[in-house]
């Protein structure tokens, strides 16, 4: 498994796409500090950026890279591997390297212009969204053998959370605004992996109080150091969730 994850890494890290993602988040990553006198602003920025571009390359690279390596995984079955161990390792490679070009491209960058726990939020939440959404991608991959209907599922998905989802959900507290939502809004939060990176970068630098009666629940909820593990165990949830439906349906596929 260690030879196979060795192997993945080394053949996606030489690659382009990640060369060229990495550079991407760097220089957009030292132009925003650089641009804001206040570096606290500069990672609210970066947040929204962030929240957008790391769920989409990861879900796409991933789908992508999944078929793409389809003769490749073909061949590891035929030997005598398990195939959970092959499809993991395939996983784990795909999504170290993701996260590594994160970490490189704007965990860096973050850390030198405002160290601290906002930006260290910053950053595992990024790296978290990286571990999720290939989770996903691995999910779109196994669910059908059709490279555009994957990749199509994959962008329905990544639509979904970072766009249509929040629409849905102003929907819902709109309507039955005459209710007690707090604990639907909490549910609905742990719902989207996106809003919750979101609200434990946001709580960080005090802006809750911008956030209305929302903000004072989130902060109540999330202020402290057991809301902010439940959050990112939700987050640990998201990536494992799929990951193992994906997992148990490679295992059954007929490749």
């Amino acid at each position: 498994m260690n030879k196979i994850i060795k192997y993945v890494l080394y053949d996606i890290l030489r690659s382009r796409t990640i060369i060229g993602y990495t550079a991407f988040l760097l220089l957009m990553s030292f132009g925003l500090f650089n641009l804001e006198n206040d570096p606290t602003k500069a990672v609210l920025s970066l947040l929204n950026v962030v929240l957008l571009i790391v769920p989409l390359i990861s879900i796409i690279f991933g789908t992508i890279h999944f078929y793409n390596s389809t003769e490749f995984i073909e061949l590891l079955v035929a030997q005598p591997i398990n195939r959970r161990k092959i499809f993991m390792s395939e996983y784990l490679g795909v999504a170290l390297s993701l996260a590594m070009a994160f970490v490189v491209g704007v965990g860096i960058p973050a850390m030198l212009f405002n160290p601290g726990p906002t930006s260290l939020y910053l950053v595992t939440s990024g790296v978290f969204l990286s571990f999720i959404f290939t989770s996903l991608a691995f999910l779109s991959s196994v669910l059908t053998r059709d490279k555009a209907k994957g990749i199509g599922i994959a962008l329905m998905l990544w639509f979904y959370f970072s766009l249509l989802y929040d629409g849905l959900v102003m929907f819902i507290l709109f309507y039955f605004a005459d209710y007690p939502l707090d604990n639907v809004t909490l549910a609905l939060l742990s719902l989207n992996p996106i809003d919750l990176g979101r609200v434990l970068v946001l709580l960080n630098v005090d802006i809750s109080a911008l956030m209305g009666y929302t903000g004072a629940l989130y902060k109540s909820f999330f202020g402290n150091w057991t809301g902010i593990a439940l959050a990112f165990g939700l987050m640990i949830l998201w990536a494992v969730i799929p990951l193992y439906f994906a997992q148990r349906k490679f295992v059954k596929k007929d490749l």
